[in-house]
């Protein structure tokens, strides 16, 4: 055995009940003599009502004595945020001997948490730094690449789709890092916060997203009955529409996806080809509403993150609305 092992401190169980056990029970006998005193005149009435003060101040000085362990806790527990590094520092695990075993039960299981807790922030503190880096630098080259790709003479039409095609593919891979990355953080509510309008969020992001879909049945189409701007991040705010406009699209085989601005809120919905939906084919029964997509999910935890409620309906004619209300919008002038 390790002869350097730290010696086990023990803790009496019920102590604190005992203690105020005792304080009352010694209350209730010294207040009981003294009136019996005073019933058969052995004692004054103001000798008396003395007694019974004093008896009753000290029941009272001892009870704070024995609950002075838990006011202590409870201080520290108030000054902890949750962000320290050293969980030793917020002294849970330093407690007096006579202190009662449940609080220091109490108090074990805090330091306990407060060091898983630690950790966890430690680990995502590493992920954070670690993915920031190591996904940000190849996707880069990448850009950078198809720049380079893109200057060269004598690209074939079919080259020339594919390099836009990587370059909007490298630019949705960015800003679905940086929404991660800060889904990610929980002390962040927002990265590069900024006053953008959303409606020319959505114009640039209908003008990538048409780049996609060429070749395929499709139309976008941006209905602006609004406009409002909002404080935040605008590359959060695009990858959540991206989401819902990539959802939307592949529950359409062939049709119109309509992204409408309203008043405080943004609305994406596919509509497909009345003759598709009559001849229900297969295509068409497979992409039913998904809510448990990779697109969706992302866009969910966005939502929640950043308090934009998102609300799914499905109508019939195999139409799909994605709500996503914003409950401060701003003016688009200041």
């Amino acid at each position: 055995m390790d002869s350097r092992r730290k010696p086990v401190a023990t803790f009496h169980v019920g102590a604190f009940r005992r203690r105020i056990a005792w304080v009352f029970g010694l209350q209730f006998l010294a207040v009981a003599i003294i009136c019996v005193m005073g019933i058969y005149d052995v004692a004054p009435v103001a000798a008396v009502i003395a007694v019974i003060v004093i008896t009753t101040t000290l029941a009272w000085s001892a009870t704070r004595r024995g609950w002075l362990p838990v006011r202590a806790l409870a201080r520290i527990i108030n000054r902890w945020d949750g962000q320290q590094s050293d969980p030793d520092a917020s002294q849970l695990s330093r407690l007096s001997l006579d202190t009662d075993a449940d609080v220091a039960a109490l108090a074990s299981g805090l330091h306990g948490f407060a060091t898983r807790i630690a950790g966890y922030n430690q680990r995502e503190r590493n992920f954070t730094r670690d993915a920031s880096h190591e996904l940000r630098s190849p996707l880069t080259v990448i850009k950078m690449s198809a720049d380079m790709l893109s200057d060269e003479d004598g690209l074939s039409d079919f080259g020339c789709r594919s390099v836009r095609r990587i370059k909007r593919a490298t630019r949705e891979m960015e800003a679905l890092v940086e929404a991660l990355l800060i889904l990610a953080r929980e002390s962040d509510t927002g990265l590069d916060s900024e006053r953008f309008v959303v409606n020319d969020v959505l114009r640039h992001e209908l003008e990538s997203a048409r780049e996609l879909l060429v070749g395929r049945p499709i139309e976008l189409e941006l209905e602006e009955s609004a406009r409002f701007a909002l404080q935040g991040s605008s590359r959060v705010f695009s990858v959540l529409c991206w989401q819902l406009i990539r959802n939307a699209c592949q529950q359409t085989e062939q049709g119109r996806v309509v992204i409408s601005v309203l008043p405080g809120e943004v609305s994406v919905s596919n509509h497909s080809d009345p003759l598709m939906v009559a001849d229900g084919s297969r295509a068409t029964r497979e992409h039913g509403a998904d809510r448990h997509g990779f697109e969706l999910a992302i866009a969910q935890r966005i939502s929640d993150r950043f308090k934009w409620p998102l609300e799914l309906q499905t109508r019939p004619g195999h139409e799909n609305i994605a709500h996503i209300r914003f409950p401060h919008p701003l003016p688009v002038e200041v």
